[in-house]
């Protein structure tokens, strides 16, 4: 798609959105929810602001040396008898997978939650190549049977109410309508159990790798992400190469940190750190674990000092829940697999820029985004600094332009503002606005001038 054509679909989906109300109802329930236990979630930390600092010192740490720890991983993970595959994009981190899955005659994998298997669709490629890929977390296996990506970084499906899951299973897997929420999770439980027994390879993400023990660790809630990788023969694991940390003593701060900010959860139910294939007195696990080293235009972001930051992001999704575009235009309308600001900020580097630099006008810039972050990360700063590159480069049009230089002009020069009246000021903006603000709302009225206001109060 060309980027005027991506730009307008942005802004056709964001209208539609913004003026759904059973839309906004439903994602201000689930987000308020969010923030009621965010709120206890926190109480568990003694410095709260202290930890954070630490984390993100960390990671500044980490991806400015994040060669030298990929290559510690490698080395740490291969002793274990684990294979490490460095992938440049999602075309070879797939066709890596299918060459596994060939390898071991599989037709059908399980894959518990990860949104890097989203960002290099991975489902629709193993499915061009007749795999069955199902996903095994609730959420996840709800926007499945839906044929929708997932909603929200951290909750999938945040968008849809229990009444719409019922529904959705009704319809989709022939079971009694208007089903509870435990009678729904049971169902779905029974059909992914026979799935994990039968699979013969099992897919996951990573949360964070581990340096030092060449460790990939998996956090969830459900254990599906346990069964993916307990009973199949094979595990592969495809993580983003941002995701280092340099030690297992690291995780004491970034798992509680990524449960409270993810969920309001003092840590994360099921916790786990895979460092190869069962040994010989585990019973359970995979005969064969492979982890592949995912850039996909993360270097990008690695090479430009500006948003070198953002590659800290741990994934948590507290920008989104926060955001108040977000929160009035939903996941599925930035027409990207990270949505929100963060998503705002990475995509436009990790993509083509100019196809995707509309996104960072998607902001108020109120820098809630920063302020809410686990590890500090400056992304409304970063949201600003996509813009100023994009007029850099060129790549705003004539209207903008246009506008930005009318306005400049009259700000520099106070006589052309005072020479414009209240009726003509009222005339020109309801015009130039007429497609947005007046498009929904009674126009702006100006009686008198901020210059007339002051020298009332003055006198």
């Amino acid at each position: 798609m060309s980027a005027n054509t991506l730009k307008k679909t942005f802004l056709n989906k964001s209208e539609i959105k913004a003026m759904d109300a059973e839309h906004k109802r439903k994602l201000s329930f689930n987000i308020g929810k969010y923030n009621d236990t965010v709120v206890k979630g926190k109480q568990q930390f003694a410095d709260l602001d202290n930890a954070r600092k630490k984390a993100k010192n960390i990671k500044w740490k980490t991806i400015e040396h994040l060669d030298k720890y990929l290559v510690e991983f490698e080395q740490n993970f291969t002793k274990n008898g684990g294979k490490v595959i460095w992938a440049r994009d999602a075309q070879e981190a797939n066709e890596a997978v299918l060459e596994i899955c060939k390898l071991h005659q599989t037709t059908q994998v399980v894959k518990s939650k990860s949104m890097v298997t989203e960002e290099i669709h991975l489902n629709d490629f193993l499915e061009k190549n007749h795999i069955e890929s199902v996903e095994t977390d609730l959420g996840e296996y709800i926007q499945q049977l839906d044929g929708e990506a997932p909603y929200h970084i951290v909750t999938p499906a945040m968008h849809k109410s229990k009444e719409d899951v019922a529904k959705l299973f009704h319809e989709k897997l022939g079971v009694e309508p208007n089903l509870n929420p435990s009678e729904l999770t049971l169902i779905a439980r029974k059909n992914l159990r026979a799935k994990y027994t039968s699979a013969q390879v099992g897919i996951t993400g990573g949360n964070f790798l581990l340096a030092d023990v060449g460790g990939v660790c998996v956090t969830e809630n459900e254990g599906n992400g346990r069964l993916t990788t307990a009973f199949p023969k094979v595990h592969i694991a495809i993580v983003g190469i941002e995701k280092m940390i340099p030690s297992i003593k690291d995780l004491n701060l970034y798992w509680p940190l990524l449960a409270t900010y993810g969920t309001g959860q003092n840590v994360t139910v099921y916790n786990t750190i895979f460092t190869g294939a069962k040994k010989k007195n585990e019973v359970d696990g995979p005969e064969e674990m492979y982890v592949i080293l995912l850039d996909n235009g993360r270097t990008n972001l690695l090479k430009d000092p500006n948003v070198r930051e953002s590659l800290y992001c741990i994934r948590c999704g507290s920008c989104l829940n926060a955001c108040p575009v977000y929160k009035n235009i939903g996941g599925h309308t930035y027409g990207a697999t990270y949505s929100g600001p963060i998503g705002s900020v990475i995509t436009p580097h990790m993509k083509d820029f100019d196809e995707f630099k509309h996104l960072s006008y998607a902001s108020t810039l109120c820098g809630n985004c920063t302020e809410v972050c686990p590890l500090k990360i400056n992304i409304h700063g970063m949201l600003h600094y996509n813009r100023t590159l994009a007029v850099k480069k060129n790549d705003t049009d004539f209207s903008e332009d246009t506008a930005w230089k009318m306005w400049r002009l009259a700000m520099t020069h106070r006589s052309m503002m005072d020479m414009a009246g209240a009726g003509i000021k009222t005339k020109v903006v309801n015009t130039l606005f007429k497609n947005s603000w007046s498009k929904r709302r009674d126009g702006l009225a100006f009686h008198k001038s901020f210059k007339q206001l002051f020298a009332e109060r003055k006198k």
